[in-house]
């Protein structure tokens, strides 16, 4: 009998041990397959000047529509453009359409005035980097965030984003 027990109990910790590494490794792969979708900044300002261009070439309507169409080329990754005049008027948003229209130059929710210094890094330079706080996608926590604005031949500033 006792030995029927002890089988019994070793089995039961095997599966248990078998199943506790399953999980771990799923976590691990899960989170390693969340960071690889995640852009680098140098992938935000390639994809920021690609849309600098197709604004260029296509002009601003035609080239929104390609920006929000999810078959367009500019939403890879968690990357995608968006687009603002230089009063901080939203022009076209790929992920938050409902954005088009809005002032934002004083929106300042996660401490900073974002797109202030857009507006300021697109009229003194032309392109540039801006860094701020904004909340990191599936989960309510606020992480540094860089974005990368170039001002087009049509005056206004697009710009494509990717956390630090």
């Amino acid at each position: 009998m006792n030995k029927i027990v002890t089988n019994t109990a070793l089995t039961f910790v095997s599966i248990a041990a078998l199943a506790f590494a399953g999980v771990a490794a799923l976590l691990l792969f899960a989170g390693v397959t969340m960071a690889g979708d995640m852009a680098t900044p140098d992938e935000a300002k390639a994809m920021s000047a690609k849309a600098k261009a197709a604004v260029d070439e296509m002009g601003p309507d035609e080239a929104f529509a390609v920006f929000a169409a999810d078959d367009g080329g500019f939403k890879e990754k968690d990357l995608y453009v968006f687009c603002m005049d230089m009063d901080g008027v939203m022009l076209s948003h790929a992920v938050k359409p409902e954005l088009v229209g809005e002032n934002l130059l004083d929106f300042n929710k996660y401490g900073d005035e974002l797109f202030e210094e857009m507006v300021n890094v697109a009229q003194d330079s032309g392109q540039g980097w801006v860094d701020y706080n904004w909340p990191y996608p599936g989960s309510d926590e606020v992480k540094a965030k860089t974005s990368y604005v170039m001002v087009n031949e049509a005056g206004f500033f697009c710009g494509v984003g990717a956390y630090k």
